[in-house]
């Protein structure tokens, strides 16, 4: 069982259902979750307490390292074996995340294949020069800074990350009044950006090229590298 957001996404890729004894209540909430929801709601899901953990006692629970050190103890005591996963910022690392996660299933083939398709995705997709700013806002005024995995396919699709230049590093907040002297030639965000600071950057950057990007795609890597790529590309496209 998952009570990893993101290591749900990959278990549902890697194992047939009926391996997957539960998955984190995050994949069943539209804000949250990287799986359809359709998809989502066909497993039992949990809050990751450990005492629903330690109830249905899993042959592998896979975690956050970000668990409580209260619930590691729990898991401890209760002899359970669990994967604690980091969140991956590179397209290199969530490969070997795949890899690592696919050995503990005893789902090697899969998880090849599934890394053949991100491989297929970075070549189809693999831009000479990123020359095109781009600012990508996660929510809100949330921006994608460098040193993330956005910032990593956004480079090589050709988008430049403007964030930089707005002095953005990592993932911080970004008030549209910082890029109005000096704005991108798009800005990329979620399909259900509609609230006040989309509505306030649309008005005092009217004609600004804005991007869709599927809210499923923003969470996590793994199986969304594919389609994430592809998606960039897109958006990098229309600016040529």
């Amino acid at each position: 069982m998952s009570i990893n957001p993101c290591a749900d996404v990959t278990l549902v890729r890697l194992l047939p259902a009926r391996r997957i004894a539960a998955i984190s209540h995050y994949s069943q909430e539209a804000d949250a979750t990287s799986l359809p929801l359709s998809v989502a709601r066909r497993f039992r899901a949990t809050a990751g307490t450990a005492e629903e953990v330690i109830a249905l006692a899993p042959d592998l629970v896979v975690a956050s390292r970000f668990t409580p050190p209260a619930t590691r103890d729990a898991f401890a005591r209760a002899r359970l074996r669990v994967l604690y996963l980091d969140s991956p910022q590179t397209i290199a690392a969530n490969i070997a995340q795949i890899r690592e996660l696919a050995a503990a299933t005893g789902s090697e083939a899969a998880g090849e294949a599934l890394v053949r398709q991100i491989e297929a995705a970075l070549r189809d997709t693999r831009a000479t020069v990123a020359d095109r700013p781009a600012l990508f806002y996660l929510s809100g005024d949330l921006a994608t800074g460098g040193g993330t995995l956005l910032d990593e396919m956004m480079r090589h699709v050709g988008l430049a990350n403007a964030a930089a230049r707005y002095g953005v590093t990592w993932t911080g907040r970004l008030p549209v009044e910082a890029i109005v002297a000096d704005p991108p030639a798009v800005i990329v965000s979620h399909d259900e950006d509609h609230g006040r600071t989309a509505t306030l950057r649309r008005a005092v950057l009217p004609g600004i090229r804005e991007a869709r990007f599927p809210r499923t795609l923003v969470n996590c890597g793994g199986p969304a590298i594919p389609a994430a790529l592809h998606r960039l590309a897109a958006i990098r496209g229309t600016l040529a």
